[in-house]
């Protein structure tokens, strides 16, 4: 059962909260794009910088040491958090992208040409443009699984687009747009049933649900700290081993090397086999804070107190006229796409920021799915731990307020 959370002290934890915009108190509803980040893990980077600043796995004395023993903790801590089964399946990328696109390369290298590749119409531009530049490179053909009224995948479609050419399955754990949380166990065990792959894009999930990449079975779990109450530039691939030794590596140069000579080159053993370069040390060790603060205040505590706020906020918008929400599947996650009839989002989207609340407006980098919509773009906004019902029911009284200037 969750508990009650002391939402004033949490929000105490992120200064950012404090400010003001356009002398308005900030309302801070875009965090489906980026989370805010608390004092802890501030304190974190700073103290990596003025402490223990220094390039690992290569020096003998302290400081790379410590750097080190700093990065490969944050390595054993995200195996723990996801469940994944040892720690050479965590590889370090500068966040999801990157990390799609190092398994449409590396694993990409792996297929042939005419083999297919299924994704869904809500997949944000990150797990649809990689597939395609492979496509293109290779001869490969994409398939793409539409969805009903709400915003819930068809998985009869789904299940009707295997071939025996299926090789790869890419699928959003929970849509930035919709909201939808899809059922990537089922999703995934299809995909096993037909020998494909299935890579899971967790960017809007880690935040917000617990996720056993084990339980799920996926072959590839993706995501990003920055989404998650962390640093930016730090993101995780996270891919069952024996994918991941036979995939090529990514990219080439230091650390990712056994022995290099003009003779040939070897690989380094897993994961440092796909991390190439200086790594970023600095945030990754900054990303265990992020952990266990969520971890302090209870995942199924944040999913609670997120629920209850999307649950009372959907309701109150349903009383503006001409309030149209896009994305209303059960158990969706506490995002919420509208429009206001037929006002520009971007209208919409200014004048809310002149009342100071965050949301995002466009296409959320889901054209297709926009597409699929009829529509050219939404106003977005989203919930976090540290969101209030008082700042639920400003973002109401302003969405009232603003309703009549955009009829």
């Amino acid at each position: 059962m969750a508990k009650q959370l002391d939402i004033q002290a949490i929000r105490a934890d992120f200064p950012i909260l404090d400010r003001t915009v356009y002398g308005k108190p900030l309302i801070y509803l875009d965090n489906t794009a980026t989370s805010q980040t608390p004092r802890t893990v501030v304190d974190g980077v700073v103290d990596m910088y003025y402490r223990h600043k220094a390039n690992v796995h290569r020096g003998v004395h302290c400081l790379s040491q410590e750097a080190t023993d700093a990065m490969e903790a944050s390595r054993h801590r995200v195996r723990e958090f996801i469940n994944a089964s040892s720690i050479e399946e965590i590889i370090f990328t500068r966040g999801t992208t990157e990390a799609i696109n190092l398994v449409a390369s590396s694993y990409g290298a792996l297929l042939d040409e005419g083999d297919e590749i299924i994704v869904t119409v809500m997949e944000h531009h990150s797990n649809i443009v990689p597939w395609q530049m492979l496509a293109s490179r290779k001869g490969l053909k994409i398939k793409v699984v539409t969805i009903d009224s709400e915003g819930r995948l068809d998985l009869e479609q789904y299940r009707s687009l295997f071939t025996p050419r299926t090789r790869v399955v890419a699928v959003a754990h929970i849509s930035n747009v919709l909201g939808t949380v899809n059922p990537v166990t089922e999703i995934v065990a299809e995909a096993h049933r037909h020998g494909a792959v299935a890579l899971v894009d967790g960017a809007q999930a880690v935040a917000h649900l617990k996720v056993d990449v084990q339980a799920i079975d996926a072959d590839f779990y993706v995501f990003s700290s920055h989404k998650m109450y962390g640093p930016s530039g730090i993101g995780v691939l996270y891919g069952k081993k024996e994918l991941l030794e036979k995939m090529p590596p990514y990219q080439g140069g230091g650390e990712m090397i056994g022995h290099v000579s003009f003779n040939g080159t070897t690989w380094a053993d897993l994961p440092f086999k796909f991390e190439a370069g200086t790594p970023d040390f600095v945030d990754a060790a900054a990303f265990v804070r992020a952990i266990d603060y969520m971890c302090g205040i209870g995942v199924d505590n944040i999913a609670a107190h997120e629920e209850a706020l999307l649950k009372y906020t959907t309701e109150r918008m349903m009383e503006i006229d001409g309030m149209r929400i896009f994305g209303t599947a059960p158990g969706k996650c506490a995002i919420i796409s509208f429009l206001i009839g037929n006002a520009h989002h971007y209208d919409t989207g200014m004048l809310l920021d002149k009342l100071g609340i965050a949301v995002r407006t466009g296409h959320h980098c889901a054209q297709p799915l926009m597409e699929h919509l009829g529509i050219e773009g939404t106003v977005r906004a989203s919930f976090a731990v540290y969101n209030t019902f008082e700042e639920a029911d400003a973002f109401i009284a302003a969405l009232k307020r603003i309703a009549p200037m955009l009829a």
